[in-house]
């Protein structure tokens, strides 16, 4: 692979550099834990893995993390799965997300903006009031450590307040969006039987309201573990029959209690999308996540008291937990419940610019439709405030940086970001320090040695691998919820390189550090031998103006043959005719290779997605092979089945 945008798109100039939390860091672990001072962010992170025992221990210390028992050691065993964090410690994460009331408790600790884009603040003091409140009313419900409580809320202070009571009481948290259906929900509470549901009545959404009252009553018949439901009045029904009122759980003026558990004891439940079988109930512990935010929101996201951080994101997508940890920074988080789109395209810079935001978080599917649909933030938006704009969800096309470049601010920290639900944070991403190249990541983050790894295991430098790490990380999964011997854990991760993580992710690590991310590996395209990521294809077609979104399958065939289909979703208007199919083979063969022209270029009515908004390569690759429906896909996990029935046909024609 031939290495090209020699030149940087963004370099932080010196100043920047000086006051970033990470170069103080480095100057403090080089003079308190025998870090190197000089040679920057590289020698910094080859220390990181090298002694990562000493680096971990030298965050803790940073950050003041707050243990009430100090544990043995920092790390008792390093095998993966199974490694064991700060044995024998115990804290809180709840009381390290609310220290800052401390000093700050008349300032925002939240600020919730819904449809109308005003924010409403909630100050620090009032945050802790709450969560103070409502963890005495959990006891009082017989909650205790270990207990599950689960959230089918939009991204409300409510929510907040009820994570961060359950942590208090040391329960185990998991939270849905109120888009998800009851199917979708009940695939996930079920596994971990709740005793307690936070519910709302329903959503506003794209200037709509969302009655979701007859889904709560399924939810309570179908979860007989549940002691309590807790009604959030958000369209302003009366609390069904037998159902908490949220105002009188958090009415009291009471300190929290936060109890002191191990640092592997459960904090939170997420989900993989769960696209073929049941989600996978992923756990991650109280310290793990502690630790592993702490290093990521303030050392790579440069977080502290100054800043607001938002990122557009629901209830049921991981960065929303990514999103709360903000508060362990002192950092004033933003809260948005509501359409991305609405009223308009511009709609999450209109929410930058009202918050004040520093950072700014969204998706790099909505950086493109932005630039699709001819908004000029800059123009239209004040966005003076804010430092760094991050993308997730799916790797930024090099047009994307190109876009935010311009249209926002040619001074402008850009940072594509990636990791996963699994580890509830990054492998790869934002470095304050390092200069911005097009269409790549930054660099690997601290405490993670990510490799790019061949068949045989053997590492790569600027050619396309695995994405694999090679050393524990604190918010690798203590476990998954009904996995009592750790196989389907194992499987999940480790059964191609033993001992090894393998995250599924096509990448190349560069020889200047950076890191650019292809797709899944899952669902590799391998024409005579040479294989390439689906985000490659994408990144091409999208940059037509006709082609709305796309879908690129690769089929091995029965008699050797492979098969690979694009398919379209075109935009209003647009029509595939010969010269649009053209200008599609010729964009690929002169971007990507001539052997990666498809097969056929099909129009559909749509690209299915995860409840988070991936698309879904592997499903419509089983369809397409002729697996049933019900066995290609859980239909739980799909934002528009419908569009299933589409690929389903198309199967049965082609057989």
């Amino acid at each position: 692979m031939t290495i090209e945008n020699l030149q940087p798109l963004w370099q932080p100039d010196p100043q920047r550099i000086a006051d970033a939390q990470i170069t103080r860091f480095q100057t403090w672990a080089a003079e308190h834990h025998g870090a190197p001072a000089e040679g920057g962010y590289a020698a910094l992170h080859r220390w990181s893995v090298e002694e990562l025992e000493t680096f971990w221990k030298a965050v803790t210390e940073w950050f003041d993390v707050r243990f009430t028992s100090p544990g043995t050691r920092v790390l008792g065993d390093r095998s993966m799965p199974g490694a064991q964090w700060f044995p024998g410690a115990t804290l809180n994460y709840a009381e390290h997300a609310l220290r800052a009331a401390a000093t700050r408790a008349d300032e925002p600790a939240l600020l919730h903006v819904d449809e109308t884009h005003e924010p409403q603040p909630v100050t620090w003091s009032e945050l802790r009031r709450q969560v103070g409140s409502l963890a005495a009313e959990l006891r009082a419900l017989g909650v205790r450590p270990g207990d599950r409580v689960s959230g089918y809320l939009p991204n409300i202070p409510q929510a907040v307040v009820a994570l961060l009571a359950t942590a208090a009481v040391g329960g185990v948290w998991t939270s849905c969006a109120p888009d998800f259906g009851a199917r979708s929900v009940l695939d996930r509470f079920q596994q971990i039987e709740p005793v307690v549901l936070f519910t709302v009545d329903g959503y506003r959404y794209g200037g709509k309201e969302h009655d979701r009252r007859a889904v709560v009553a399924e939810l309570r018949r179908e979860l007989p573990t549940l002691r309590a439901v807790v009604h959030i009045p958000l369209l302003g029904t009366d609390a069904p029959e037998g159902a908490l009122d949220w105002s009188a759980l958090t009415a009291a003026d009471q300190e929290p209690v936060f109890e002191q558990v191990p640092f592997d004891h459960p904090l939170w439940v997420l989900y993989s999308s769960g696209t073929t079988g049941l989600p996978k109930a992923i756990v991650q512990s109280q310290g793990g996540i502690l630790v592993e935010h702490l290093k990521q929101l303030g050392l790579h996201c440069d977080l502290g008291p100054d800043d607001r951080f938002f990122w557009y994101t629901s209830t049921g997508w991981m960065m929303w937990n990514f999103l709360v940890s903000g508060l362990l920074t002192g950092t004033t988080v933003v809260l948005y419940d509501g359409s991305p789109g609405y009223p308009d395209t511009g709609a999450q810079w209109r929410i930058a610019e009202h918050t004040g935001a520093t950072l700014y978080g969204t998706s790099a599917a909505y950086v493109m439709a932005c630039r699709k649909a001819g908004v000029h933030p800059a123009r239209d938006f004040d966005l003076s405030k804010v430092k760094c704009v991050a993308t997730t969800g799916s790797p930024l096309p090099p047009d994307g940086f190109r876009w935010l470049h311009d249209e926002v601010r040619d001074d402008l920290w850009i940072a594509s970001v990636s990791g996963g639900t699994d580890v509830c944070s990054c492998f790869a991403g934002a470095v304050p320090t390092l200069p911005v190249h097009i269409g790549e990541l930054q660099a690997p983050g601290l405490g993670t040695d990510l490799q790019s790894w061949d068949p045989s295991g053997n590492p790569l430098v600027d050619e396309v691998g695995e994405l694999v790490v090679t050393n524990p990380m604190p918010s690798m999964p203590v476990h998954f919820w009904n996995d009592p011997d750790g196989t389907r854990y194992h499987d999940s991760y480790f059964d191609t390189y033993p001992g090894v993580w393998r995250h599924g992710d096509w990448i190349t690590v560069t020889s200047r550090g950076s890191v650019v991310i292809h797709g899944r590996s899952d669902s590799t395209l391998n024409r005579q031998g040479v294989r390439m990521g689906s985000a490659d294809i994408y990144e091409a077609v999208e940059r037509l103006p006709e082609i709305k979104e796309s879908l690129v399958i690769g089929i091995e065939q029965p008699d050797g043959g492979y098969w690979m289909p694009l398919f379209v979703h075109l935009a209003p208007g647009a029509v595939l005719d010969d010269t649009l199919l053209g200008r599609i083979k010729q964009t690929i063969r002169e971007q990507l290779s001539p052997r990666h022209i498809p097969d056929e270029i099909i129009e559909v009515p749509g690209v299915p997605h995860t409840l988070t908004g991936k698309r879904i390569e592997v499903p419509v690759k089983r369809l397409l092979q002729g697996t049933p429906l019900d066995k290609a896909v859980n239909p739980g996990s799909i934002d528009n089945l419908d569009l299933l029935h589409f690929y389903e046909d198309l199967a049965r024609k082609r057989a």
